[in-house]
């Protein structure tokens, strides 16, 4: 008879950010594969998303991948359900409308690495300030380079658990990092920036860090680059226009929703998308061809390959729900009129 792990890991109900939340459900003789996770529950009034009098909400199991740091071990990504089946209000996941996975996305997770015991991201000397941002963008080298062995730790991580993982670089700011993953489906692209999310958090526990998703934490007025969460976008349509007409159309259709979209790219967000540091004003809309400083960037691949391709927006923060982001880019683009 063996024994399984199952990591149940699920959003709470915080506003405007939520929280991942987790526990360990032991199985005996745990086939792997999710149809046969059994529904969970868990006390809701503890995560803002029940009262005391009627706290059950239910966990359902929706990705499942192998754990790569614990032996017989699995991570189940889960929606959280109220206590008669439906979705939680807190469950972004639900409102996604792409069933069929026609939408392919590819986000890019920024974050900073910060030591727990100053408070600073890594490489920041206590009382001062390192050197000035330019040198620490895809650097190599302990001068510039802070954090890698938990970055490289965290790669090999997520391949390992079966992640469609793209890539790992030091990002502008010192002690700041990305990562980046790609999946055909909304609602899987979020599942997997959340599992990539939760073994990266998991791994600070070791090394005496924390990862800050806030997407200006030295604060706004300090001359360093924010953290974002660029969502790489395509549909059918997107993948096989062929028209530059059809992009703009689409591009246009997101700009009477721009305050929707803020609305879920993320807490804070207006520190970090002043019209500086490569990103648009919050206050403004704007796309264009190879424009790191535009809401919305047509790539010039896409371009080049005759207007078959992705549209990248360059708004989500880094603390952004994807699923939220998903399924508001998902919206917007089935709204245009084409």
């Amino acid at each position: 008879m063996s024994k399984s792990k199952l990591e149940y890991i699920w959003l709470d109900g915080y506003k405007p950010t939520q929280n991942m939340r987790s526990k360990t459900k032991i199985e005996e003789n745990f086939s792997g594969k999710l149809e046969d996770c059994p529904i969970w529950s868990f006390d809701g009034s503890s995560t803002r998303q029940a009262t005391g009098d009627k706290s059950d909400c239910l966990l359902k199991p929706v990705a499942i991948y192998p754990d790569p740091a614990r032996k017989d071990g699995y991570l189940v990504m889960t929606e959280v359900l109220n206590a008669d089946g439906t979705p939680h209000e807190s469950n972004g996941r639900a409102t996604i409308d792409d069933d069929d996975n026609d939408f392919w996305f590819g986000f890019e997770q920024e974050y900073f690495i910060m030591d727990r015991k100053t408070q600073l991201p890594l490489g920041f000397p206590v009382g001062g300030y390192p050197a000035p941002q330019g040198l620490y963008y895809c650097s190599v080298g302990g001068r510039n380079t802070h954090g890698r062995e938990i970055v490289e730790r965290h790669a090999d991580y997520c391949i390992a658990a079966g992640l469609n993982f793209e890539g790992i670089n030091q990002e502008v700011a010192c002690g700041q990092w990305e990562f980046q993953l790609f999946a055909k489906g909304a609602k899987k692209a979020g599942d997997e920036i959340w599992v990539a999310r939760y073994l990266l958090d998991r791994l600070t526990e070791e090394y005496g860090y924390y990862i800050d998703y806030h997407p200006k934490p030295l604060g706004q007025d300090m001359d360093w680059n924010g953290s974002g969460m660029h969502a790489n976008f395509s549909n059918t349509t997107l993948r096989t226009a062929g028209s530059k007409e059809v992009y703009e159309k689409i591009c246009e259709a997101f700009r009477p929703v721009v305050e929707e979209h803020i609305a879920v790219y993320g807490e804070f967000n207006e520190q970090r998308l002043t019209g500086q540091h490569e990103t648009q004003s919050i206050h403004e809309f704007s796309y264009g061809i190879s424009d790191r400083g535009a809401s919305i960037r047509i790539p010039i691949i896409t371009v080049e390959k005759g207007w078959k391709g992705w549209l990248e927006d360059r708004r989500p923060a880094s603390n952004a729900d994807p699923y939220k982001v998903a399924g508001r880019i998902v919206k917007t683009v089935k709204s245009a009129k084409i």
